[in-house]
């Protein structure tokens, strides 16, 4: 890995990088490429934690692998209370979409942010008040993730008392080289890479039909609250076309008959 000029800049100017880790692939191998190549002090480890629409150990994955303390945040309300991705979809009456990706702003960027914010205000090892937000998106991923800028001035988080920069450290490593990262630095990925493509949440409006029918069987509660959620505010996450297809019928397993008996 080759630090761009501006980021070398950022250290030395005593900038905090912010890792945002998901406990998926891309971001542990973020973070072991980062570890090399920024000083100790000047890397905090988020994890925006998605409740039990996370796949169960997530957190405890992304504490074994890496030197720093994780920072956990939620989402919350107005009230205080938590604000989970079941309980917006209820709210709604709808899901999010491809389109309109609520559950990332809502659960993962928006509470991140507000951590970053506050973090930044109080670090006094960062006296220019510089924040990288470090995200392990390639773009390999996708046409439109290709188009995004790797390092990029963010105007709507940065004011008179701090900058904020949203940095993409492994835009161009393709998957392959991802998972060669994580083997590199002595560790692997996630368990259910074992099986799925990628790790998100559990029942992911992004997942592939292996993923979606992975997380099935192995969670079947949780796949039973999703099923009748649909059927309860019909509405459903996947179409076909133009037809709506509900999430047993997408995955073709009955919610009442998991298939996994591991």
């Amino acid at each position: 890995m080759i630090l761009p000029v501006e980021i070398k800049q950022f250290v030395n100017d005593g900038a905090t990088f912010y890792v945002s880790h998901s406990g998926g692939k891309d971001s542990q191998a973020m973070y072991a490429l980062l570890r090399r190549h920024i000083p100790y002090n000047q890397i905090v480890v988020v994890h925006a934690h998605l409740g039990e629409v996370e796949w169960p150990g997530v957190v405890q994955h992304i504490q074994s692998n890496v030197d720093h303390h994780v920072n956990i945040v939620r989402a919350v309300k107005k009230d205080g209370s938590e604000k989970t991705l079941l309980g917006m979809v209820e709210e709604r009456g709808m899901w999010p979409s491809s389109s309109c990706r609520q559950c990332t702003s809502d659960l993962k960027r928006n509470p991140i942010m507000k951590f970053i914010r506050h973090d930044v205000r109080t670090r006094q090892t960062n006296p220019q008040k510089i924040a990288i937000n470090c995200m392990g998106i390639r773009a390999e991923e996708s046409a439109a993730r290709a188009k995004k800028q790797p390092l990029r001035f963010n105007e709507s988080e940065s004011c008179n008392v701090r900058d904020v920069w949203d940095w993409m450290p492994i835009f161009d490593l393709t998957t392959t080289d991802v998972f060669q990262v994580i083997a590199d630095a002595g560790q692997k990925p996630f368990w259910t890479y074992e099986r799925n493509e990628r790790l998100s949440c559990v029942f992911c409006i992004m997942g592939s039909l292996n993923d979606l029918r992975h997380g099935a069987e192995r969670n079947p509660e949780l796949y039973r609250k999703y099923v009748d959620l649909e059927n309860r505010i019909g509405h459903t996450m996947f179409m076909k076309g133009k037809e709506p297809v509900y999430l047993e019928e997408h995955i073709g397993i009955p919610a009442a008959e998991p298939t996994w008996t591991g």
